[in-house]
């Protein structure tokens, strides 16, 4: 197949002249019309894999995503390019929704991009056949598996959309992190025709991954990235960190902000883009910062305190050194970090009757009987819930995660919606109602001097800048909107933040609320298996980060030679092969025996000095320990089964 009609649309509109690695192959087998299961590593232009073959082709591409800020980011990105899309998620009202879906299929748009719940819902699916859809792009595929880190039931809605589109349009699945497992289980769930999956190697060469072990974490910190050079990352879990530490480093004179999705949307916004342009040095951020990150010369990710999962680990260090330079990743351990966890644990899988409990609560606070409620979309403060029934947060939030595993309900994070204005007359009796009614000429007039589309859709508007074009009051904005409203000139829909829940199921009674005690164990086990594979990661000290990191994702890579223990045993002057036979074999000696020191080197092959190197540097990283009677045997790892 041509490639050339694609690489023309990359040059167009991106301003490359190539494909990064992989791309072309994804771009080609989609073209082809295969189902493709692309798994890409973070910074890998997953975006483009299914946005330039969409824009070739006739028609329109739905995206599926669950993260709203990202959603609206591409749609903005796209729309800036001339290329017409549109986004619909659960922060919408019916009647956007309703007009979105008939520009998409009216109108010459070439992407819709879609939050997973919204795809069950009866307005979508009776309009999706009438689509001319040339793709079904999924980001995030393994939200679709639960043996991922991340299952949503609402993406198992996915592969309903199969009975409604003509057979010939292709699924492409996308993810940055996916076990063997979670593949298999990805092109299944989401009934490909076929197996196919197109990957590049996860490895990042120019990663070092380190681990330091340190009780005073901030002096740590403080030291290293007043030696290092270039702009990076600090990753913790509290919000309330985020702010103290970015506090500690710019008491050290080192210019560096905090990051948290508690904020305003124009602060973070302007954090973001402070940190992306320079100004600002370093950002300490939790897990809500990463989303759209576009910044190639990150030089550190540092990670304060461990992650759950290999795969969130993975993901967030992987935002350094996207220029092929030098960079680093940095975990920081301490005794402390275990004791957390067991908290973490705790605090993360709540009783079932608490779960029970919260669901309860959050019906009555939303005012939702028993029997009702399916579908429904309802605006949800936490603060107010968790103080109104004197709830802890952090239970609560693992409660309603629990009850979103279980297909309950949806639980977005905080959605800033800007107020959206919708012309519902034509241009000939708006220029009537103008003539007729003075007093709003001029205010009409600005609202069209200013914003375009709001004849064929709702748009969104700045009620501030309005009010510094005009020079009216901002209150007087408000109430020339909300009269035109209530005229039925326009429809305006004022702009809020808010985190939404949307009820995917009708309100059941206390007792017909099933968690199944074999799910609850299988997803607290499936979550303590990746805490441990974490803890090993931290723990280890004899073998390659990066090669841990690979085989988790079910690659063999060689030794990288630049994380921590590759620089340690490179030290020993030894060959891979060398240090890799004794190692196996001393390993294989002491399973279950022990020896002294000298029956062991006899026992090994290699020259007695290189056998000896060896066996001082297993004992120094404290992977064979010796008892009081001088006896040497292998240390066992320590693994956290609470």
């Amino acid at each position: 197949m041509n490639i050339e009609p694609y690489r023309q649309v990359l040059t167009r509109y991106w301003g490359f002249t190539t494909f990064k690695p992989l791309q072309e192959e994804i771009i080609l087998s989609v073209a082809e019309g295969k189902d493709t299961l692309a798994l890409m590593p973070t910074g890998g232009g997953k975006s483009v894999t299914y946005q330039v073959p969409a824009i070739v082709k006739e028609g329109i591409c739905i995206v599926v995503t669950p993260l709203i800020a990202l959603m609206k980011d591409q749609v903005n990105r796209l729309n800036a390019l001339e290329i017409k899309s549109m986004a619909i998620h659960s922060g919408m009202s019916g009647e956007e929704i309703d007009i979105a879906l008939d520009n998409c299929i009216y109108g010459d748009y070439k992407f819709l991009y879609i939050s997973p719940e919204r795809i069950s819902t009866r307005l979508f699916q009776t309009r999706l056949p009438r689509f001319n859809l040339n793709l079904v792009a999924v980001d995030e595929a393994h939200c679709i598996s639960q043996w991922g880190y991340d299952f949503r039931p609402s993406y198992l809605k996915i592969s309903s959309m199969r009975e409604l589109i003509p057979p010939e349009v292709p699924f492409l699945a996308l993810t940055a992190s996916a076990t063997p497992a979670v593949t298999e289980d990805i092109m299944q769930k989401l009934e490909f025709r076929e197996k196919n999956v197109l990957r590049t190697s996860f490895e990042r060469k120019n990663i070092s991954y380190l681990v330091r072990q340190v009780e005073d974490k901030g002096t740590w910190l403080i030291d290293n990235i007043l030696k290092s050079r270039g702009s990076g990352i600090v990753y913790v879990r509290s919000r309330k960190r985020c702010r103290e530490i970015a506090e500690l480093l710019v008491s050290k004179g080192i210019s560096a902000d905090f990051y948290h999705a508690g904020l305003p949307q124009e602060m973070r916004d302007r954090k973001q883009i402070s940190w992306t342009t320079g100004s600002t040095r370093v950002i300490v951020s939790t897990n809500a910062f990463g989303m759209g990150i576009d910044k190639a010369d990150v030089r550190f990710v540092i990670h304060w305190e461990m992650p759950d999962s290999i795969e969130e680990y993975f993901q967030e260090s992987g935002r350094a050194g996207r220029d092929g330079k030098p960079a680093s990743a940095v975990l920081l351990y301490s005794s402390s970090d275990r004791r957390h966890l067991e908290d973490s644990l705790r605090r993360k899988f709540p009783p079932v009757e608490k779960i029970k409990d919260t669901y309860e609560a959050l019906c009555n606070f939303l005012r939702v009987p028993e029997g009702s409620g399916k579908d429904n979309v309802f605006d949800f403060n936490m603060q107010d819930f968790v103080s109104k029934y004197r709830l802890p947060v952090i239970e609560t939030f693992n409660s309603l995660n629990f009850l979103q595993r279980e297909g309950y309900i949806e639980f977005t994070e905080e959605i800033n919606n800007p107020s959206r204005v919708h012309f519902v007359v034509g241009r000939d009796d708006l220029y009537k109602f103008q003539v007729a009614n003075e007093a709003f000429d001029s205010f009409i007039k600005l609202l069209l001097r200013s914003y375009t589309g709001m004849f064929s859709e709702f748009v969104a508007i700045n009620e501030e800048a309005l009010s510094k074009k005009s020079g009216l009051p901002r209150d007087t904005i408000y109430k020339f909107l909300v009269k035109l409203s209530g005229l039925n000139i326009v429809r305006y829909i004022p702009g809020k933040k808010t985190a939404l829940v949307i009820f995917t199921e009708e309100r059941l009674e206390r007792k017909a609320l099933m968690i199944s005690p074999d799910n609850y164990i299988a997803v607290k086990d499936k979550h303590i298996f990746r805490v441990n594979k974490m803890i090993e990661y931290a723990d280890s000290n004899t073998r390659c980060r990066s090669v841990i990191l690979l085989d988790y994702f079910g690659e063999e890579p060689d030794r990288c030679g630049i994380c921590d223990v590759c620089r340690d045993r490179n030290e020993l002057d030894l060959s891979k092969y060398e240090f890799d036979i004794i190692l196996d074999e001393i390993k294989e000696l002491l399973s279950g025996h022990k020896f002294d020191a000298r029956e062991l080197v006899s026992k090994i092959s290699l020259p007695e000095e290189k056998v000896i190197k060896v066996i001082r540097w297993l004992l120094d990283h404290r992977k064979i320990i010796r008892d009081d009677n001088n006896l040497l045997s292998w240390r066992e790892p320590d693994l956290f089964t609470r």
